[in-house]
């Protein structure tokens, strides 16, 4: 799973660079101000939990795997897919209902992060 992690955080983080790019030059003038936030944001979001995919799978090449790491990695890779696709989806078609999807997107995210705190917790020693 650290590979499987790893290699998606790469691809993703690379999708968001293009889009960031794409979104810049291509759609600055297509976009109105409300599509163009909401690109803006999919690919501010892709970036952050693109790399926290990538630590958690740095994570996983130096520890044992733990279900709580491995939740981690998959909540995050869930939330890219739910959150950042549906806001990117939503940017280019108008269509209003997506933003009912997207929460659902962001709660993977946080439980992406809750996952990887409690692990954290209890797998760094205490002083």
């Amino acid at each position: 799973m650290a590979r499987l992690f790893i290699v998606l955080a790469a691809f993703s983080g690379l999708l968001g660079v293009a889009l960031g790019a794409f979104g810049a030059h291509a759609l600055r003038d297509r976009f109105d101000e409300y599509a163009m936030s909401i690109f803006q944001t999919a690919v501010q979001y892709q970036f952050y939990h693109s790399l926290g995919l990538l630590a958690v799978g740095m994570l996983c090449l130096l520890q044992p795997p733990s279900r709580l790491l491995l939740g981690s990695g998959v909540a995050f890779v869930l939330g890219l897919l739910v959150f950042c696709g549906s806001l990117y989806l939503l940017s280019f078609t108008g269509l209003r209902w997506l933003g009912a999807i997207t929460p659902l997107g962001g709660l993977a995210f946080m439980l992406g992060w809750l996952m990887l705190l409690i692990w954290a917790w209890g797998a760094v020693e205490q002083p």
